[in-house]
């Protein structure tokens, strides 16, 4: 029997500078159980070819061709009217960007050569103000280039969107259509409109796909909102191909917002729709399309008109061991673009440079977080990997990749197996830079950390979300501030950066709440606790504690439209009424100045009087203004001298 032909797709957008991980997993896994005698499992990451498309020479003609001749956008008109420079400079900023030739960086520091648009707005102003001046010093040139040549590729994509294709951005395509929708008559609609010139570059990339690989399954992941569209398309038009192969839809937008699918006509696209971790679920659905009668785990299936699930209870999912160590064989590596939009060091990271991914523990240790999708899979089920299997991982991705840089991809890396990691890594090799996500929790000592920075760790990012004793309390988070801010000075003291995720609008949360809030962020950044930090805005899901029981936390989940599509974030009302949206543009604006070290000693009320769209009154802050200060040095941080609890 011929082996099976696999193929296994990441479709538009993800980020341009590493691939996204699954394809990698699946691929590495499926080689190991299947060999090569019963498929051949290939991968391609087509959002990257889209961008490579796009951001050419050849590209820009065909963008340049296709705009409108009349807009109101000024990208668009910026990009109409440097057009042939913008075409000329195209390929060979990309290549710098790409690392594969620096010599243009030179001339782009000198600010002559790359036409500017509105993405350089905030670096106009008189030389001794030039924030790329204090970001980078006289030596960092190629880092400095590096951005302007970001900013080049955002003005770009700035009127593609505005002149061609208002889906598309550089790492999302169609979000607003995909995100928690109702129905999939909009998602369709746009799949049948008249293509756009996006529409038209992703169909190339299918029928490249088919010619080059005559795939008989095709295995699509959808991590976010942002992929869906791109996926949809991908799908149809592989499978009118010649043969025409089986499609499987799966990954993280499926795992949650698809778990409650009743839309038979998403099936007109694909065949089968998985749940939670895809190995299992793919090789059972190999087994089944050689023998119908072989059982499917966790597989969306239509039947008769009704979208029903197959699931086996005899079928488990495949243990860590037995995953195998992701494969990138298939990706083209030396092709992703580093793009350095924000000059924070810590900030880059997500966007600047390739790294390869890996997964210390499966799910999540603590998995009590009340705002935190708790029910699922991908954090309910907590599997640690043992050490020895890690360090034999990571020795594996090095020799495979040639690339000593590591993301661990965890939803919250124990600290445990860091420890563990870390001694194979100190006693025996090899030289690697990694970071991850964490909890700030007690665990996390002086000595720990410093353990993990000799081991090559250089950022951790963790969830200090609303900076409120009271709230993180509510949120069953484990933590509290005057910990977080120990815990991350131990990492900066160690010369590891810090990242903090922030979220503003939990229920309950008053504006005093806000801005206190703010006061304390404020002091973390002034102490040097953190170097990087984002606010969300929270969002009330079906699937965590706050989504099932919504009473309990005193909020009331609004009537909406029947869901027969996705269904993942609940609108609700709050009794408490704050005005969460007219907060939101003075906590961004703070925290893009604190990450540049800007106004760290002014009034944190400062920032809501700043905002012109829509200025709101604050009071004043209630956060003693040595808060951290005693925090770090073990003092009672509480008025009346009663310390933090420092429960979990």
């Amino acid at each position: 029997m011929e082996p099976l032909r696999i193929l296994l797709l990441t479709p538009p957008m993800t980020q341009v500078n590493t691939p996204y991980p699954a394809t990698a997993y699946l691929t590495g896994c499926l080689r190991r159980h299947l060999g090569p005698a019963r498929a051949t499992v290939a991968q391609h990451d087509a959002g990257l070819s889209l961008f490579l498309r796009l951001f050419s020479g050849e590209g820009l003609q065909r963008v340049l061709a296709a705009l409108p001749r009349r807009s109101d956008s000024a990208a668009v008109a910026h990009l109409r009217h440097h057009g042939a420079r913008i075409v000329a400079l195209v390929d060979p900023v990309v290549a710098l960007l790409q690392g594969r030739d620096p010599s243009l960086a030179l001339r782009i520091v000198g600010r002559e050569l790359l036409p500017e648009g509105g993405r350089f707005a905030a670096l106009q102003g008189d030389d001794d103000d030039d924030p790329l001046a204090w970001a980078f010093g006289q030596l960092g040139v190629l880092d400095r280039a590096k951005h302007l040549a970001s900013l080049f590729i955002d003005d770009i994509a700035d009127a593609i969107r505005d002149g061609i294709d208002a889906d598309f951005e550089l790492s999302r395509y169609g979000e607003r259509l995909a995100a928690s929708a109702p129905s999939f008559a909009p998602i369709r609609a746009a799949l049948d409109r008249p293509p756009t010139l996006v529409d038209t570059m992703v169909d190339e990339i299918a029928d490249a796909l088919a010619r080059e690989h005559q795939p008989q399954l095709v295995g699509l992941t959808v991590p976010f909102p942002g992929n869906l569209l791109g996926a949809l398309r991908l799908a149809r038009r592989l499978r009118a191909a010649a043969p025409s192969p089986v499609v499987a839809l799966g990954g993280g937008y499926v795992n949650t917002e698809l778990r409650e699918l009743a839309e038979p006509a998403l099936f007109d696209l694909v065949d089968y729709v998985t749940l939670d971790d895809g190995e299992r679920p793919l090789l059972a659905l190999i087994e089944h399309l050689r023998d119908p009668s072989a059982p499917l785990l966790r597989t969306m299936v239509r039947e008769a008109g009704r979208v029903v699930v197959r699931t086996d209870p005899s079928l488990h999912d495949l243990p860590m061991p037995e995953t195998g160590t992701p494969c990138y064989d298939g990706l083209a590596l030396d092709r992703y673009v580093s793009l350095v939009e924000m000059l924070n060091p810590m900030h880059r990271l997500w966007s600047d440079g390739r790294w390869n991914k890996l997964t210390v523990a499966h799910g999540c240790y603590w998995k009590k977080c009340s705002f935190c999708d708790v029910t699922l899979d991908y954090i309910a089920r907590y599997e640690p990997a043992a050490a020895s299997l890690l360090h034999q991982r990571v020795v594996e991705l090095v020799e495979q990749t040639g690339s000593r840089g590591f993301h661990f991809v965890d939803e919250a890396a124990p600290p445990a197996g860091l420890r563990a990691l870390a001694e194979r890594l100190v006693e025996h090799g090899p030289v690697i830079t990694w970071w991850g996500n964490i909890r700030f929790e007690k665990a996390f000592t002086p000595e720990l950390v410093g353990l993990l920075a000799r081991s090559g760790c250089v950022a951790v990012s963790g969830g200090l979300e609303v900076a409120s004793d009271a709230l993180l309390a509510r949120m069953n988070k484990g933590v509290t501030v005057a910990q977080v801010a120990r815990v991350t000075h131990a990492f900066t003291e160690a010369g590891i950066m810090v990242h903090a995720y922030l979220m503003y609008g939990f229920p309950g949360e008053t504006v005093q709440d806000t801005v206190d809030a703010l006061e304390r962020v404020r002091q973390l950044f002034a102490a040097g606790c953190v170097q990087s930090a984002f606010w969300h805005r929270f969002a009330a899901t079906a699937h965590s504690p706050i989504g099932r029981a919504p009473q309990q936390f005193g909020i009331r989940l609004r009537e909406g439209p029947p869901s027969r599509f996705a269904r993942n974030e609940l609108a609700f009302e709050d009794p408490v009424g704050t005005d969460h949206d007219a907060l939101a543009p003075g906590l961004r604006a703070a925290i893009y100045n604190y990450m540049h070290g800007l106004g760290l000693d002014e009034d944190v009320r400062s920032w809501f009087r700043a905002d012109g769209r829509r200025g709101v009154k604050v009071p004043r802050t209630q956060v003693p203004a040595d808060f951290v200060a005693r925090a770090l040095v073990g003092e009672p941080t509480a008025r009346g001298g009663r310390h933090v609890s420092d429960r979990g």
